[in-house]
């Protein structure tokens, strides 16, 4: 029977960007971890538009095995549309997610496996002593903090996208149709059985982060706005807050004129209030217009990503 018949049982989805000189040792550890579950699985490679060889990379290893299913991006849409775009295409019964920089190791994927058989929709990887700077570590704990407060979703501090997760759960992913598209957050919003697995963690040897500081805040903010209406709750709160010291400050000028007549309010004191006020207004505009963009980015109906090339065509 042809193999590519054959419905597999596991798929892992990659998205791939900037680490092609780790393609080959991915590859080679994935089916070395996985063959002792199944031989009926597939790797399938979403190319993130990468500026160097790793297309060229995966077109070469799904030509020397049938198993790797490669998927070419248009352009850089990103991490997790890129994510959606592998899982668009896997159909497997479980489905791992996993980065390409082999900072989370395959031989992981049979512990999410074990665990996931006892009963578990996902089982989602918690990094333990993460191979990270301090520097970084500070920040990405600082970033979800914040963003698990106002997102709305609760986010363990050490979970990433590495985990396996179930046909049924991944088939609800595929059919959302929001284009604010945070994998992490869609899995931990969906619910379903879910257990937080310790896995090891290693340092990055190919490749560096393609996330800096603005990419990371964008995506935090598309995230919050997509995920919560707390910025417009708190934009309430604040608005309640200067209103009641707007009428606390009337009330101490005027009991001030009562007693004494040739009080006068300093002109510092005037631009301070005007700047504290314009300011605030400024942010909360600027909020508002974040959730009127969102809205219209839905509205627009645009595609998340776009296919450009596959390696083989699926049956």
């Amino acid at each position: 029977m042809d193999q590519k018949s054959i419905k597999p049982y596991i798929s892992v989805v990659i998205p791939v960007y900037g680490c092609p000189d780790g393609l080959d040792e991915l590859y080679k550890r994935l089916v070395k971890s996985i063959e002792p579950i199944t031989t009926n699985f597939e790797l399938i490679l979403v190319n993130d538009a990468s500026p160097d060889r790793s297309w060229e990379i995966i077109q070469k290893l799904a030509l020397d095995d049938a198993r790797v299913l490669g998927v070419n991006l248009s352009r850089n849409f990103g991490q997790h549309p890129a994510i959606f775009a592998g899982l668009k295409h896997s159909s497997g019964d479980w489905v791992v997610v996993m980065d390409c920089d082999l900072q989370d190791p395959p031989e992981e994927i049979q512990n999410l496996h074990a665990k996931a058989l006892e009963g578990f929709e996902q089982v989602v990887a918690v990094r333990r002593n993460r191979q990270d700077s301090g520097l970084k570590k500070f920040f990405s704990k600082a970033f979800r903090r914040v963003l698990g407060y106002l997102s709305a979703v609760e986010i363990n501090q050490g979970t990433t996208n590495f985990g396996i997760y179930s046909r049924k759960l991944i088939t609800i992913l595929n059919n959302h149709k929001e284009h604010n598209q945070s994998f992490g957050l869609f899995v931990s919003w969906i619910g379903f059985s879910r257990f937080e697995l310790e896995t090891e963690h290693s340092a990055r040897v190919y490749g560096k982060s393609s996330y800096s500081f603005l990419a990371l805040l964008q995506h935090g903010l598309s995230s919050i706005v997509g995920f919560s209406d707390k910025l417009l709750i708190l934009i309430v709160k604040f608005g309640f807050l200067l209103s009641g010291l707007g009428f606390f400050w009337a009330a101490q000028i005027v009991i001030s004129n009562i007693v004494s007549p040739e009080f006068q309010l300093g002109w510092s004191s005037l631009m301070v209030v005007i700047l504290l006020s314009s300011g605030l207004t400024t942010i909360s505009i600027g909020i508002v217009g974040l959730y009127v963009a969102q809205a219209l980015s839905e509205a627009k109906n645009r595609p998340a990503f776009i296919v450009a090339d596959i390696t083989k065509i699926e049956i």
